[in-house]
């Protein structure tokens, strides 16, 4: 029974009582909330890992595993060891023969984090070779993750490469990942391809259990002092979700596998926006940065008093609600921004005036 302002008193039904259900599921795990902590420096720590789960995260992405760096590792071991070989004439080595430890340190850090949390951990992965993708695959997949996240990307480097072979060739590479390993496969990927729809569809057809919008990459900065290249780390900012908000809402309904919207999301209204678009789920890395593992407990209070506000009892009960497959608009999601700042040209000065 509640007590009413006039003193009467007035029975209360279960339903209101009712707390709001997040659950979703993600490449057939189940997932507690939306909110997955995306693949980071932060989740290397075991303590900031189970800081991040007591917060109320419902996965973690581990930190990639970069063959390029492994290879580079190797490569810069092998010189500091033989920078003195050969001194005097009777010397051949100075050490023994060592190998760098490869991916093994990674697997073994990988297992540790695994170990101190109870939540499904997701491994990423980026190699240089086509033949180590699946090799390294089967070895996260021993490691005892649950799923493993394709971290897809292809800088330009040369006037040669035509896009559609770097796209057949991130397909094969998936097929052979499918076929080595038995947990789901997710894919991450950039904005960067000529039709990221065509793309995504066909690594739909591959197999593909899920997709992430989209990976974040460090581009490089010129120091004008030192006349130097550095590449600084850029965290993300809230305007950066509205190209995964507009993917979201394209795809929902058009592709088999789960989305998961990536970058700019800060806040729980930020998660909103992605599941009314229709992403399953999100990744937040920078608000973690920026406001420390305890503020992901904020963003599900913040969604779970958005819910009971709009009286939604769970998330299949909105989302995807504003996709172009469910808006009254059908070419909302088509327009390009700056056509309609110039029909109402006027607006931008109300927001930004000149005097």
């Amino acid at each position: 029974m509640a007590i009413l302002e006039n003193g009467k008193s007035e029975k209360i039904t279960k339903k209101e009582y009712k707390m709001a259900d997040l659950s979703t599921s993600y490449m057939g795990i189940e997932l507690k909330n939306p909110i997955i902590a995306g693949a980071s420096n932060l989740v290397t720590d075991p303590d900031t890992a189970k800081r991040i789960e007591q917060a109320g995260a419902s996965a973690i992405v581990y930190k990639s595993l970069f063959e390029e760096q492994i290879q580079l590792e190797s490569l810069e071991m092998q010189q500091d060891l033989q920078e003195y070989n050969e001194i005097y004439a009777e010397m051949t080595t100075l050490f023994p023969d060592l190998q760098h430890a490869g991916p093994e340190e990674h697997l073994l850090n990988l297992k540790s984090m695994k170990d101190a949390v109870n939540i499904p951990v997701i491994a990423s992965l980026n190699c240089v070779y086509d033949v180590t993708w699946a090799e390294y695959a089967r070895e996260l997949e021993k490691a005892g993750v649950d799923a493993l996240e394709l971290n897809f990307y292809a800088i330009p480097k040369d006037f040669e490469t035509d896009e559609r072979d770097i796209v057949e060739n991130q397909i094969a590479i998936l097929k052979k990942v499918k076929k080595n390993v038995s947990i789901p496969v997710s894919v991450k990927l950039s904005p960067f391809y000529t039709n990221p729809l065509k793309v995504i569809a066909d690594l739909d057809k591959a197999g593909a259990d899920a997709f992430v919008l989209f990976n974040k990459l460090f581009q490089p900065d010129l120091d004008i002092e030192t006349e130097e290249m550095n590449f600084p780390y850029n965290l993300s900012n809230e305007e950066d979700n509205r190209l995964s908000l507009r993917f979201a809402g394209l795809l929902y309904g058009n592709i088999n596998a789960r989305i998961c919207s990536n970058s700019g999301i800060f806040e729980g209204r930020d998660v909103i926006k992605m599941l009314l678009a229709g992403a399953d789920c999100v990744q937040v890395v920078s608000t973690i940065y920026r406001n420390k593992p305890e503020h992901i407990a904020k963003m599900i209070k913040s969604i779970e008093d958005w819910m009971l506000e709009k009286k939604y009892d769970s998330i299949a009960d909105f989302q995807g609600k504003l996709s172009k497959k469910n808006i009254r608009d059908p070419y909302a999601y088509k327009r390009a921004q700056y056509v309609d700042i110039l029909m109402k040209a006027n607006r931008i000065f109300e927001r930004y005036p000149l005097k």
